[in-house]
């Protein structure tokens, strides 16, 4: 088998900042994506890739809430293989006619992903991951009788949900002998559903979400991948964000970039899985970690922007 990549493309990837969200946005948006992924492949390289789902998740959260008088709502984790199955859809679609028009003989299939979790992962006591659309103060009562926390932020209020450390991909083995059958796997997408192992009983969903990119590293390493890409909504990393003194970093030894992950440099709820992420894939075998801007993927692999991360 070729050199493989993971390819992890953010949330932003399909819904730009100045768009609606409408599902033909998504689909032009898609097919931009798709042409990048081809030309990735003509550089040589198989590829896996995942997905966020924030912004198509929290749609199908708003419809359940605003429909649950008229037909019963879906649990979390439905709603998370929903959007992996429409997200892949559209990426599964658009890949392969991408693929078709430049006379690349590969198929694409998507699978739907169940990632493990411990039961006793303290994000379950202590859940912070805010998901959905933003509610009224005076609506947070009947949330909170549905069984949801919620936590106050800027613009309102949200239900937030525990957010556990993947453990492992259950359909790993799958998506490796797709690969050897020249296969493209769309994977892991929004994080996977996440699963426990329920004595007597197997795998369970749970309620809970996965950050995207931890669930990316945990399955470039059970696939051998050298290179794990996370394509994002800014070019490169900085050390010092949003402050006077901040500064880009265009190539960083593993050794250099945990030191500045453990002085705080990347904040949990924005650059910080993604540096967690690149940290656990070097440690565990992976040669590259490339993080950049979804629309700089062609300039990033050819090492002309993005940020860099190897071993040394």
């Amino acid at each position: 088998m070729k050199k493989l990549a993971v390819i992890a493309l953010g949330g932003n990837a399909l819904i730009k900042d100045n768009q609606e969200g409408t599902i033909y946005e998504q689909f032009k948006n898609t097919r931009d994506i798709s042409k990048d992924i081809v030309k990735i492949i003509n550089k040589g390289w198989n590829i896996v890739i995942t997905h966020g789902n924030g912004p198509q998740v929290g749609a199908i959260l708003l419809q359940n809430d605003l429909a649950k008088d008229i037909t019963p709502s879906m649990p979390l984790g439905v709603c998370v293989a929903e959007s992996e199955g429409l997200i892949g859809y559209m990426i599964q679609q658009c890949l392969s006619n991408a693929l078709k028009e430049a006379k690349i003989k590969k198929d694409v299939v998507t699978i739907l992903t169940q990632v493990l979790v411990e039961k006793n992962d303290p994000s379950f006591s202590n859940p912070t991951k805010p998901i959905g659309p933003y509610y009224k103060k005076e609506e947070v009562e009947d949330i909170k009788k549905e069984g949801y926390k919620v936590k106050e932020l800027n613009d309102g209020w949200r239900i937030v949900v525990p957010s556990p450390d993947p453990k492992k991909i259950v359909e790993a083995k799958i998506i490796k002998k797709l690969l050897y059958e020249n296969i493209i796997v769309i994977a892991s997408g929004g994080g996977g559903m996440p699963v426990i192992k329920k004595q007597g009983w197997g795998l369970d969903g749970i309620e809970a979400v996965i950050d995207k990119d931890l669930a990316s590293e945990r399955l470039a390493d059970s696939l051998n991948a050298e290179l794990l890409m996370i394509l994002t909504n800014v070019e490169k990393v900085y050390l010092n964000y949003n402050k006077s003194n901040q500064k880009p970093i265009n190539k960083i030894s593993l050794q250099e970039i945990k030191k500045n992950y453990k002085e705080g440099q990347f904040p949990e709820g924005s650059m910080g899985p993604k540096i967690l992420a690149a940290i656990r894939f070097l440690e565990s075998g992976g040669k590259k970690v490339i993080i950049s801007h979804v629309d700089k993927a062609i300039d990033a692999m050819d090492e002309k922007t993005g940020t860099h991360i190897t071993k040394i």
